[in-house]
Formats: C-alpha cells, sequence, structure tokens
C-alpha cells in the first residue's frame, strides 16, 4: 500500500490563491515523484486526436472479444463525457522493467506479469495522488488501463513519449517498460509540449511480431495478436495461429523487445515488478496439475489470475504442443480429460504435435 498523501501534504510547495498554472503544475509534478511515477505531463482535456481512427477500429471488428472497448464510445473519445468539468490530464509513467533473462528455461510469460497486478500497485497511488489533488481544489476520475479513456492518445499529446509502429507508447529514457495511468481532473493546468515521433523509418516490432498483427504502422489487428489470443480471446485459440505462440503462456513481448530505444530502459525501483520466484520454479508441464484453488494460490495477486485456470492451461497445453516431448505426454494425457473442453481440446492437439514430431 501506497504511503498516504494527506502524510505528503505538509511538505508540498505552498498553493498560491492566485491563479498560476506554472506553479500548480509544478505541484502536480512533485507529488507524482513522490509516489514514485517515473514520468508526468500535463495534456488538455479534449477530444482525443485519433478518436475517429479509434471508432473506425471499432467498426471494423479489431477489438474481438474485448467488448468493451466497443461500449461507451463517445465517452472514450472525450474525457469531458466522463468527467464533467475536466480541463486537463495528468499522465503519469511508471517504469516496471523487471530485467531481460527470462526467469524461466522453458516458457515465456509477458514482463507485466512477472509477479505483482500493476492494477493494484498504480491504483493506491492514483488514490493518494487524488486526495492531494483535492486539497488543491480538483475533482478527478483516475484510471489506469481501466476506463473509458484513450490513454495514449493523451500521453502524446502531453509529450509523455510517442505512439510506436506497434501502438506501443515509447519513452527516450524508459524505452517500452512502462504503465500508463492518468487523472481527468477539473483543475486548470499548463500543458507540455506534445514530443516528436522518434521511430524514423525503423519498423523493428513491425517485422518481430510472430503472427504479423501489424499490418501497417500504428494498426494492430487483435485476433492475431498472441498477447490478445493468450489473455483476452475467451475461447480455443485458432489452430493455425497455435504453431506462432512458441512457448509464450501469458502474454508477448517481441514487438517490445526489439524496440532499440531500450538500450536506455534501467530495472524497475519497484520490486514488486521483480520476478516471483515462486512461478517461476515451475517447468511448464507442472503447471498443468494445478487444481483451481493452487491456481489461485499460486498466481495470488498476479495479473495471470484474471484469466483464470481454464484459459491459462489451454495456454499451457499450447506451449506444450510447440515446444514439448514425449516426456510431457502423460500430463498432457491427464489433461486431455478434463472435465473443461477448453483445456481437453487444447491437450488433445498438443499430444498430436508431440506425437507427430516424434515419428
Amino acid at each position: 500500500m501506497t504511503k498516504s498523501l494527506p502524510a505528503l501534504a505538509g511538505i508540498l510547495p505552498p498553493i498560491s490563491n492566485s491563479v498560476d498554472l506554472a506553479a500548480s503544475k509544478s505541484n502536480v509534478r512533485y507529488i507524482a515523484a513522490q509516489l514514485g511515477f517515473d514520468d508526468c505531463r500535463i495534456a488538455a482535456a479534449t477530444r482525443a486526436p485519433h478518436a475517429d481512427d479509434y471508432l473506425q477500429w471499432v467498426k471494423d471488428g479489431k477489438a474481438g472479444d474485448m467488448k468493451w472497448l466497443e461500449r461507451n464510445l463517445e465517452r472514450r473519445c472525450d474525457p469531458r463525457e466522463v468527467l464533467p468539468g475536466a480541463q486537463s490530464v495528468i499522465t503519469l509513467a511508471l517504469n516496471y522493467f523487471p530485467g531481460q533473462e527470462n526467469p524461466a528455461p522453458d516458457y515465456r510469460i509477458a514482463r507485466y506479469a512477472w509477479n505483482d497486478d500493476y492494477h493494484d500497485i498504480i491504483e493506491d497511488k492514483l488514490r493518494d495522488f487524488d486526495t492531494s489533488l483535492q486539497d488543491m481544489g480538483g475533482t478527478q476520475r483516475y484510471y489506469t488501463d481501466t476506463g473509458p479513456v484513450l490513454e495514449r492518445d493523451f500521453a502524446t499529446e502531453a509529450g509523455l513519449g510517442w505512439n510506436g509502429k506497434s501502438t506501443v507508447q515509447i519513452h527516450t529514457k524508459l524505452g517500452t517498460w512502462f504503465f500508463l495511468a492518468e487523472l481527468l481532473t477539473t483543475l486548470d493546468l499548463e500543458p507540455d509540449k506534445k514530443q516528436n515521433d522518434h521511430c524514423g523509418k525503423c519498423t523493428a516490432c513491425m517485422t518481430a511480431c510472430p503472427t504479423n498483427a501489424i499490418p501497417r504502422p500504428h494498426h494492430v489487428d487483435a485476433p492475431r495478436c498472441i498477447s490478445y489470443l493468450t489473455i483476452e480471446h475467451k475461447g480455443p485459440i485458432p489452430e493455425d495461429l497455435r504453431p506462432l505462440i512458441g512457448d509464450r503462456i501469458y502474454g508477448c513481448d517481441d514487438c517490445l523487445d526489439v524496440c532499440p530505444w531500450n538500450k536506455f530502459a534501467k530495472l524497475s525501483r519497484e520490486t514488486r515488478f521483480h520476478a516471483r520466484e515462486t512461478i517461476f520454479d515451475h517447468s511448464l508441464r507442472d503447471f498443468l496439475s494445478l487444481t483451481v484453488e493452487e491456481f489461485r494460490t499460486l498466481f495470488a495477486k498476479s495479473p495471470i489470475k484474471r484469466i483464470k485456470r481454464e484459459r491459462f492451461l489451454r495456454n499451457v497445453c499450447v506451449a506444450l504442443g510447440n515446444t514439448g516431448s514425449t516426456a510431457d505426454l502423460p500430463a498432457l494425457q491427464q489433461s486431455a480429460v478434463d472435465p473443461d473442453p477448453l483445456i481437453s481440446e487444447h491437450a488433445s492437439w498438443a499430444i498430436a504435435q508431440i506425437s507427430e514430431r516424434g515419428a
């Protein structure tokens, strides 16, 4: 739990009663730094610059199973629809880089999920941030990937990095390894200047995508994305895409990994983002024996808990089908008779793949 900000109120720089936009913004940045955020920038609360592109993306069916992206479209496009009277969007970055080396020998998990759920960590900070902004006279709504805000648009407008060709936000000092969060506020704060796009002619992220889910710059075909398939997608993974998933069992970092701006990335100061040993002590086939309760215990406070045992074991079966050996067959045969059809079908597929390689 983050230290409550009422304790910080006594050491905040004095706030002038006059309308001093620069001083107010200085105080906001001070609060952000005290809470451990790595960057804090301000954008004006206006209609999102890429709102029309987003509406077309949804209309084209690119959201897949992420039906929440199809709801409250106008609210998502304009923060003033979410918070009447909103004047500013405070955009925040929190470095989560846990290191380069993969902790497991036979599977990969996206780095952001190596330990505690970032929603829990960041929302504690935002709650304290809100308390302090109330003392400044503001009314806020705050989110971290949880509310109807096109957050990358406002981060870009505020100069908090730029949106790369993979649609991932890129920062000159943090690379691609950071979370975004924002507070919509009625406070009138001086906006920061937009930063230029520094991708140039680089297309490394597009080329690296195993499933060609980035067919053109700034456009992601979500139903082909491995992060979508292993996390958001609720049903069977399409058979033609299963071999492309490789050994990934939760998310994919490929388009982030290859970004040249990561040469400036530094290890996160937040230890709750570093790899949790109890997760990576398991081999890939060990996961197949997890009961529902064991799954919940192992992934307590982890973002992985959100997809539940059934989808997680579906992913494990796909990874074993791609990388496993005959030594994995007994565990897969047990999963092939699991009462849940999502697990049993993918286990049967994995058995067939391993048997074919063995033959």
